[in-house]
């Protein structure tokens, strides 16, 4: 049974072919969340010497740094804007 909710390639391709997902902050913080679950899966794969699979990766990452990386990946922004502030280019 197909996920009626999933997007189907052809749909998502149309979208990033205008820049509108690029565009998105929602998007830019999905993509980057992302690539942290996917070090976070290498590492662990190191670690016990086989492919221990996304799924478990990402659990692994919610549960022991997510919320970590959030409170950096907001500093991290406020720290940008109060610099472009600063500099006068906002």
């Amino acid at each position: 049974m197909s996920n009626p909710f999933a997007l189907r390639c052809e749909e998502l391709a149309g979208h990033a072919g205008n820049g509108m997902l690029e565009r998105s902050a929602l998007y830019r913080e999905f993509q980057a969340e992302r690539e942290e679950i996917l070090r976070h899966k290498w590492f662990e794969s190191e670690k016990a010497g086989r492919d221990v699979g996304f799924e478990n990766a990402l659990v692994s990452w919610v549960l022991h740094h997510r919320a970590e990386w959030r409170k950096r990946r907001r500093s991290d922004r406020a720290m940008i804007c109060t610099e472009t502030v600063s500099n006068g280019k906002a």
